[in-house]
């Protein structure tokens, strides 16, 4: 199905091809009559179905439709999200959406300055895009009214909860218009997303373009066995020998993904970083660069990649499987998207196998192991059926000070015998 088919207006359809939209997505196709139709719409859609553009084309439309006599500085449509990458990647495609039409989007996260910010919603805005936290630091300072929003949408909903939004997120309801039209976005039906749901939306149409926790056909998923402390290597041969041109990598922590672009570094692989630690300047820059190409690859955390948008993305690397299986879901998202194949790797050393294992059960499917020769660890199964025996242990013996008895155990350690008297201290412990 194509946009035509909804009537955009004119400025709209000219965005939506100089964006090089075609084909609707499924999500797009669902929603957008909903949305138009004044409907609340609860839709859970994975990363990388167009879920932007199915929220922002059919409300932009209805703000064409229906022009505001309300002051500028009373902004229409309000959009929460997660985290400030995502904020801005949100408004960057609404921009884009907005180049033929006088709408202007206004981005309110943390990371700038308050001053700065407050001054610019004076100046006001009609799409205003932000992060709880912030946003509820500028309602608690008057710098903003809620009293006019039209729309309100919470993208990645379930993500926001997981984040402890959920007290900000209640506060911000409280102050928005109460005559509003509600789209929540997540790309799982949680029971804290239900209950959210049921808080905020009347009779809202509900939307489930594919089988939660599920992965994209599109994205080809490899497993490699390795020891934690030669992962670091395993990437570096990887990326050497198939060539791979454009990797995005995950790590558990920030201190492991400042290790690792180091390491990377200096093994001649151009490699950045983003985390919650990096400047939000550094952050874009390193994006920037990544995405064309001058960065061969890019580690981020968990949170720190929510809202990475990069077009045509080849490769995932778990270098650290996530701490959450639903997590593998959303990291992998990130390839394959829009039709588009990729391939999602993940580094599982001996302690992950548990992890790997509740994966594989959350998306109904085994991987498949890729063993690299001298890269070999102990056998999975027996390391399974270690983790899942529960060991019972006796009262440890308490610690004696017996010389000659410690004597006679770390020789034992050693496989040699000695004679040592116990209770006597031996000829090297002598004074002399």
């Amino acid at each position: 199905m194509r946009f035509e088919s909804f009537s955009f207006s004119p400025e709209i359809l000219r965005a939506i091809s100089d964006c090089g939209y075609q084909q609707m997505t499924p999500i797009q196709q669902q929603a957008i009559p909903a949305i138009r139709r004044g409907q609340d719409v609860l839709a859970s859609a994975q990363t990388g179905t167009g879920k932007t553009a199915a929220f922002a084309l059919p409300i932009l439309q209805k703000m064409v439709e229906n022009p505001s006599e309300t002051l500028k500085s009373n902004a229409r449509v309000l959009i929460l999200t997660p985290t400030r990458e995502l904020a801005a990647q949100v408004a960057d495609n609404v921009t884009a959406y907005c180049k033929y039409l006088n709408f202007s989007v206004l981005t309110i996260y943390g990371g700038v300055k308050v001053e700065t910010q407050a001054q610019k919603l004076k100046r006001g805005a009609d799409v205003i895009v932000a992060t709880p936290g912030r946003l509820l630091e500028h309602l608690t300072a008057c710098n903003l009214s809620l009293s006019n929003v039209d729309f309100l949408v919470l993208d990645e909903a379930d993500r926001m909860l997981d984040m402890g939004f959920s007290a900000d997120i209640q506060k911000i309801l409280q102050a928005v218009n109460k005559k509003r039209q509600n789209l929540l976005f997540s790309a799982t039906f949680s029971s804290a997303v239900k209950k959210l749901a049921n808080d905020m939306m009347v009779k809202p149409q509900v939307i489930s373009v594919d089988k939660q926790n599920t992965t994209a056909d599109t994205v080809s998923q490899v497993v490699y066995p390795v020891e934690q402390r030669r992962k670091r290597e395993l990437l570096s041969e990887l990326i050497g020998k198939k060539n791979w041109q454009q990797v995005l990598v995950f790590t558990a922590t920030r201190e492991a993904a400042d290790t690792l672009v180091k390491e990377l570094n200096l093994d001649g692989i151009p490699s950045e970083v983003v985390h919650g630690e990096k400047a939000q300047g550094s952050r874009r820059r390193a994006l920037r660069e990544f995405v064309a190409g001058k960065v061969r690859v890019l580690v981020a955390t968990e949170v720190a990649a929510r809202g990475l948008d990069i077009p045509s993305l080849e490769y995932v690397v778990n270098y650290d499987l996530p701490f959450l299986a639903e997590d593998y879901v959303h990291r992998i998202g990130r390839t394959g998207r829009a039709g588009k194949t990729g391939v999602a790797i993940s580094f599982v050393s001996r302690e992950e196998e548990r992890t790997l294992a509740d994966i594989e059960k959350l998306i109904g499917q085994q991987i498949r192991r890729v063993t690299v020769p001298g890269y070999e660890v102990g056998s999975r199964e027996l390391l399974l059926k270690q983790l899942q025996t529960r060991r019972s242990f006796a009262k440890k013996q308490q610690r004696t000070d017996n010389v000659g008895a410690q004597v006679i155990a770390e020789k034992n350690m050693q496989g040699r015998r000695v004679k040592v008297k116990v209770g006597q201290p031996s000829k090297a412990n002598k004074l002399k």
